[in-house]
């Protein structure tokens, strides 16, 4: 396995995605691990904020990939994966579930958000910036999903931030390691075993239009396959989807 890339760790920053962004737009290449333990502007998915209480983690991995953006973004399933094998490690086999696309759940409830941005180098190559949030301590309530975090469902107290990141990054490189040796196909089936919602109706909320179906599966690609009411397959490459 790759020896885990190193770690820079932050006070406070608006937002490690952020910090990340900087770094790569100054030609950083990485691969490094930015941590803060307060997040003063910290983001989700579509622009949404995402709050860190003292004691949960916030991170970003930026690194430099030859990969094209479409198969670079299959990143944050092993990103969720191992997020997953952290959970399951604190928690218990199979506490942790997967909600497409990369949201990680502990018994319905979201505890981990993952936020995957990218941009071209002047020398032609992709950054790619892999955020997480994970609520080890605490869990936000004013939201529009259920939330909780890891120290609900455990009778000691939860990892801390650098001992949770050093699981977490670990596991991330032996999934990294398997996208890179095999492609997505590894990646698809572990996330299918470990996923929720497949085979039940579900709504996708896409930046123009919102459709109704039957997830499906994974597409090869990481796309959701989503079979509309018509009999029809539509592909949802971005989105939300609601069970």
């Amino acid at each position: 396995m790759a020896s885990r890339p190193p770690v820079e760790a932050h006070d406070d920053l608006d937002s490690t995605n952020a910090e990340a962004r900087r770094r790569a737009e100054a030609g950083e290449a990485g691969p490094l691990w930015i941590t803060a333990a307060v997040q003063t502007a910290g983001r989700g998915r579509r622009g949404r904020a995402w709050s860190t209480g003292q004691g949960n983690l916030a991170a970003t991995l930026l690194m430099v990939t030859d990969a094209r953006p479409a198969e670079a973004a299959q990143l944050s399933f092993a990103l969720a994966l191992a997020a997953a094998d952290l959970i399951d490690a604190c928690v218990g086999p199979g506490a942790a579930r997967l909600k497409w696309p990369n949201d990680v759940l502990i018994h319905g409830r979201k505890a981990v958000g993952i936020l995957a941005e990218s941009g071209t180098r002047p020398d032609g190559h992709l950054w790619l910036a892999l955020g997480i949030g994970v609520n080890l301590a605490s869990a936000p309530t004013n939201v529009e999903r259920p939330a909780t975090s890891l120290a609900d469902h455990m009778a000691g107290p939860p990892p801390g931030p650098q001992a949770a990141l050093d699981v977490l990054a670990d596991g991330f490189e032996r999934w990294r390691a398997a996208w890179a040796s095999e492609g997505f196909p590894p990646l698809a089936a572990a996330w299918t075993e470990r996923a929720v919602g497949l085979g039940e109706r579900c709504e996708a909320r896409m930046p123009a239009i919102t459709l109704t179906g039957v997830a499906e599966g994974l597409e090869p690609d990481g796309a959701l396959r989503l079979r509309l009411d018509d009999g029809s397959l539509e592909r949802v490459t971005a989105g939300d989807v609601f069970f």
